[in-house]
């Protein structure tokens, strides 16, 4: 009996340096295991490609032009069949933390080495998420990480002490928005009342300092 052989892995990559861009082309098309569809030096090339081509894995720059990897990976987690995130940036906890928040799969420092990146994709594929400097197990039972970025941007603006129609001028939302918003923040935080939502804003803030 002839054993199957696995389909080589979807994947794009997203980067503004054609430098960087043109040594991880050349990196993944050596490697059997992965299908490199495409590249693009942008945002919305990459988000006009994976939106007409199916792409499993998709690596992008957070610093990509001109949307950036952060507000990409939020838009395609939107869309149907998107693929996989990884973004790749610098050592940075906050980054990280920012990533999984906008909902990549994983994300590869780049002082790390190829072999890294090759296995972060290779794990991802897998169904698995990858972030390093974080316990992501913890990050899932964080009710803080299941706000979605508007809900985050309200929780932050709510604990300056803004009334609703000052949250409707700030956010440049409606307040019938604000509320709604509020009732998802109070409910993922299970907490009852605005007081309440920003004494556990300020003691996450005092703990996540801590660590």
């Amino acid at each position: 009996m002839v054993e199957k052989t696995s389909a080589p892995i979807s994947i794009m990559l997203g980067d503004g340096n054609p430098l960087v861009l043109s040594a991880m082309s050349e990196m993944f098309d050596r490697d059997a295991r992965f299908s490199l569809v495409a590249t693009s030096a942008t945002a919305e090339g990459f988000l006009g490609t994976v939106m007409r081509v199916p792409v499993q894995i998709g690596v992008i720059d957070w610093e990509l032009p001109v949307l950036g990897a952060e507000k990409l990976t939020e838009v395609l987690r939107a869309q149907e069949n998107a693929p996989r995130v990884i973004i790749y940036g610098n050592d940075d906890r906050a980054l990280v933390k920012r990533a999984m928040s906008a909902g990549a799969a994983a994300y590869a420092t780049r002082s790390g080495s190829t072999d890294t990146l090759i296995q972060t994709c290779l794990d991802v594929a897998a169904g698995k998420m990858v972030f390093p400097f974080l316990d992501v197990r913890e990050l899932r039972n964080d009710p803080i990480e299941s706000l979605s970025r508007k809900e985050k941007l309200l929780l932050d603006a709510l604990a300056t002490g803004l009334t609703n129609k000052e949250l409707s001028r700030e956010l440049e939302i409606s307040t019938n928005t604000v509320k709604f918003h509020l009732s998802n923040i109070f409910d993922k935080l299970s907490v009852r009342n605005r007081a309440q939502a920003i004494a556990y804003y300020y003691s996450h803030k005092a703990k996540d300092g801590q660590g």
